[in-house]
């Protein structure tokens, strides 16, 4: 890292709420204390020759727009670069429907090929009138979930249980953002435990990970995410499933792999230094259990505190082979966090109330 002048966050066009700008500033500050570089906080271009390491706020997109800042390699950013907006979203867990006439460049059936097996039912949409056919398909089936793919933290989704409530969601929906993005149409499943499997490629040191996600109810009742309890390895993602996990876990990293080499194989351009699938597991309309990768995230995320506090202590203990890591988030001005927690962000936030969030270490591993 000696040719980094530092370590600084990159945000976006998109508006990123005042917590997650906190906590991104925590995470960077010690991502530089572990690469040995200054924090030089939101990152503004200067004369200067040398470029900094980037903690960007989403996944890059398109290399060409990031060479002048030196972004090649897994060395150079935390997060993800690929070369199409909608390769940066759930938009591609799922093929298009068989009479779809929206195609976005860049689209590529080799994935879904890849990812059948590892992956819930379901189309991408890129026009009003292919979500409609795909919609009205699924629905003979059972219920559907519609999920705008802009959307975080499971907001935005609706179940949709007609054809009446499908045009009625669709009427909502912006055309010129859809025919970019995408829209993600989901067999619908209930009973749901959904599991985070993962990777980080940081100072020199390949962790994995797998864990499960809880769900806490925000400052106006709703159910939203929590926190992840995690469990971190040294190595490859060989190494978890050399670990003594339930069947349960091991199909859910296995899911993930299976999604990441198709990624990997078949969209041009991907470089991933921080990779995070969200695995759920859940009953679908006809009563069977079955697990599924629901979304990517290949940008800084919920879990990236329990990453970074994972790789400082595969780092200050060689010997360690695991950790456990876990992220709190607790809404609300009596938040209690719990005993040997790092407090990462605690105010009052515009779009979500009061909220604390944390990071421990459990020791019990």
């Amino acid at each position: 890292m000696s040719n980094k002048s530092g370590v600084a966050l990159l945000f976006s066009n998109t508006a990123t709420p005042e917590h997650e700008r906190q906590t991104f500033q925590a995470i960077g500050t010690r991502i530089a204390r572990l690469l040995g570089l200054p924090y030089q906080g939101i990152f503004a271009a200067t004369p200067s020759a040398a470029l900094p390491y980037f903690i960007p706020s989403d996944t890059l997109v398109g290399a060409a727009n990031y060479r002048q800042l030196a972004i090649h390699s897994e060395n150079d950013f935390f997060g993800g670069l690929v070369a199409q907006p909608f390769m940066s979203t759930k938009a591609i867990s799922h093929p298009l429907y068989s009479s779809a006439t929206a195609r976005p460049e860049g689209w590529t059936d080799r994935f879904h090929t890849m990812a059948a097996d590892a992956v819930l039912p379901g189309y991408t949409a890129f026009g009003i009138q292919d979500a409609l056919a795909a919609g009205a398909a699924m629905l003979r089936a059972g219920p559907i979930r519609l999920k705008p793919v802009l959307a975080r933290a499971g907001k935005g989704q609706s179940v949709i249980t007609s054809r009446a409530e499908l045009k009625a969601f669709m009427d909502q929906i912006d055309e010129s953002e859809l025919a970019i993005w995408g829209l993600v149409l989901e067999e619908n499943l209930t009973d749901v435990i959904t599991y985070s499997v993962g990777q980080v490629r940081l100072c020199g040191v390949v962790a994995s990970y797998c864990g499960t996600q809880r769900l806490t109810r925000d400052n106006a009742g709703q159910l939203v995410y929590g926190g992840s309890d995690l469990r971190v390895v040294r190595g490859d993602y060989p190494a978890l499933q050399e670990l003594s996990l339930s069947t349960a876990f091991k199909l859910a990293v296995a899911r993930a792999q299976q999604y990441e080499r198709a990624a990997l194989e078949t969209l041009p351009g991907i470089v991933l230094s921080r990779r995070n699938y969200d695995v759920a597991e859940g009953t679908n309309q006809r009563g069977e259990r079955v697990t599924g990768v629901l979304e990517q995230s290949w940008r800084i995320g919920g879990a990236s505190s329990a990453e970074v506090l994972a790789i400082e202590l595969l780092t200050a203990d060689e010997s360690l082979a695991q950790v456990q890591t876990s992220t709190l988030e607790i809404y609300g001005k009596d938040a209690e966090p719990p005993a040997g927690a790092t407090v990462v962000y605690s105010g009052e936030d515009s779009e979500v109330g009061y909220l604390t969030k944390c990071v421990k270490a459990n020791h019990d591993s």
